[in-house]
């Protein structure tokens, strides 16, 4: 009998708080219990106290809100990491700072080595350039060889959908521009990027200028700069996890796909041990041609371990792929540095031509491969391999939710898929530009979250790292706030706190086929739950995205405390 009551006895408690279960009643409890990796027991602080032995470590929420881990159905939570390992320009307010900035990085880099840095601006989102610069203009190269004229120096672009704004803006000193052999000869690889010179055919600037959102000077003009190495990689993933825990994050959900260089980096961590961030990956295939047969061999080959849920295991599965049909000069410019990434962390050439999509995607459906994509005609894709093979039980998904009217949440409801959600674009950025072109009544169907959970569609809360925490989603779908609008966009849209937490948990584990795994604080569950800084249910609405997590616990285990 002592034995039978020493295993029930938790390793783990938590009391004292408002503990949201987001169980079928939305039971709001005051403790928990937690036996390894799972969970022990749910209710009241003197129930609890009944799990108690002297080797239990105790937590006391004192009052604060405890919520189930938070699921990022759209993470990519690599880059995160990445943007540590160079060095920052953040802080310079004048082309001089900048370039002081760089002296001293001169004076710890070998004579002839690569100096390479963020770009000019403020992180997360590098806005308002050169405009911050007390100058009114980006440097260029002779501004740089002042300072650096034995190294070859480069200023990066963004990756654009931080900012969402063009152009990018990238700089090269002289050194640089002769280690990529740029002189003003050079013509440009693609009508979206402008070499600058003092004039046609004249003395190049050093100043790259692109009307792109996915940079491709650094993938062709300058592919010769240092590219991120595996341990780079690595590194960069470990301080990621902590940045996604520091925010009550305990899952991640990649639907863009991985690389096989961002798979290896997650492989490195997870043979150490559990990840304190579980990840479940969609892999994003490096097709090596666009024959349809070719295609289709290929994808037989992957159905072995890219069916149902693929490999892994509760910390880190790759299962399913990404696709789209953006078969672009572009794209395939970019795949050129292929099996390197970039920012990306996703191959360009997963892309097919739209017919060689759609027969690949009915072969996956028949293997039972899950599809991911956000293509512009994405439903009426599916729906073309939906009435080859059925996928209404595969749940593939449709990302980046962005405009759908009412029949097209009636069409999403009869396949079966499940979205994601990306918000700071949709509702944030873009809202004043959507509210002039859709007209009042159009701007219901932005992001419709309330006619899409009342449609019975499961809707995933996702950041795409911009920025890589979900209580920014959290406020806008519960205020619907613009970038510079003075009142919500699709107002009838918006759902409450209590839906909005459950899009950002319970609807992440549904999507990786894990729902009576984790999402919500139940007997059984994995024990990942955070405790809260604010109380989402009663915070003042503009502070919603300032919330952060005071502890984090993933598996049972602390991985996040302040």
């Amino acid at each position: 009998m002592e034995t039978e009551a020493f295993l029930s006895k938790a390793d783990l408690i938590v009391t004292g708080g408002k503990v949201v279960t987001l169980d079928a009643v939305d039971t709001i409890a005051e403790a928990i219990a937690i036996k390894g990796e799972r969970i022990l027991a749910v209710g009241r602080t003197e129930a609890i106290a009944e799990f108690v032995s002297p080797q239990t470590q105790q937590i006391n929420a004192a009052g604060r809100l405890v919520v189930p881990g938070l699921i990022d159905g759209h993470a990519h939570m690599d880059r995160e990491g990445l943007k540590d390992t160079l060095p920052s320009l953040a802080g310079c307010r004048s082309i001089n700072e900048i370039c002081e900035r760089i002296r001293h990085l001169t004076e710890e880099t070998p004579p002839g080595d690569w100096i390479v840095t963020m770009p000019v601006g403020e992180p997360p989102f590098y806005q308002n350039v050169p405009e911050l610069l007390s100058e009114g203009r980006f440097p260029d190269r002779h501004d740089l060889d002042r300072v650096a004229p034995d190294h070859p120096v480069y200023i990066r672009a963004i990756w654009g959908h931080w900012r969402n704004t063009l152009p990018l803006v990238s700089i090269a000193n002289t050194r640089a521009l002769e280690r990529a052999g740029i002189t003003s000869a050079t013509q440009s690889p693609s009508a979206n990027i402008h070499i600058e010179a003092n004039s046609p055919g004249g003395q190049l600037t050093g100043r790259f200028f692109e009307s792109l959102y996915k940079p491709l000077v650094e993938k062709t003009l300058m592919a010769c700069i240092p590219r991120f190495t595996l341990e780079q990689r690595i590194t960069g993933l470990q301080r990621s996890m902590q940045v996604y825990n520091s925010y009550g994050t305990t899952s991640v959900f990649e639907g863009h796909g991985v690389a096989g260089e961002v798979l290896a980096a997650y492989q490195d961590l997870r043979a150490t041990g559990p990840l304190p961030v579980r990840a479940n990956l969609m892999f994003s295939p490096a097709w090596p041609n666009v024959d349809a047969a070719a295609v289709k061999d290929l994808l037989l080959d992957w159905g072995r371990w890219l069916a149902g849920r693929g490999l892994g295991d509760e910390y880190l599965r790759m299962a399913g792929l990404y696709t789209e049909a953006d078969y672009s000069e572009e794209n395939r410019l970019r795949a050129l540095c292929g099996p390197y990434t970039g920012w990306a962390g996703f191959n360009f050439d997963a892309a097919l031509p739209e017919a060689v999509m759609v027969e690949m995607m009915i072969e996956a459906a028949r293997a039972g491969i899950r599809v991911g994509s956000f293509d512009a005609n994405i439903l009426d894709l599916y729906e073309k391999v939906d009435a080859k093979v059925p996928i209404g039980e595969q749940r593939w998904i449709v990302e980046h939710v962005g405009v759908f009217d009412a029949d097209q949440v009636r069409r999403l409801r009869d396949l079966g898929v499940v979205l994601q959600a990306y918000t700071y674009k949709w509702i944030y950025q873009d809202g004043e530009a959507l509210r002039r072109r859709l007209g009042p009544d159009g701007e219901e169907t932005v992001v419709p979250m309330r006619d899409l959970i009342d449609a019975g569609v499961h809707v995933s809360l996702a950041t795409d790292n911009v920025p890589p925490t979900l209580f920014v989603p959290i406020s806008q779908v519960v205020g619907r706030r613009t970038e510079g609008g003075d009142r919500p966009i699709g107002a009838g849209q918006a759902i409450s706190r209590m839906e909005a937490l459950a899009a950002a948990s319970r609807e992440g584990a549904w999507l990786s086929f894990e729902e009576t795994e984790k999402g919500t604080l139940e007997v059984g569950k994995f024990a990942d739950l955070a405790i809260l800084s604010e109380d989402l249910l009663t915070v003042e609405e503009e502070n919603i995205s300032a919330i952060t997590s005071d502890v984090t616990i993933t598996g049972g285990k602390v991985v996040h405390q302040v």
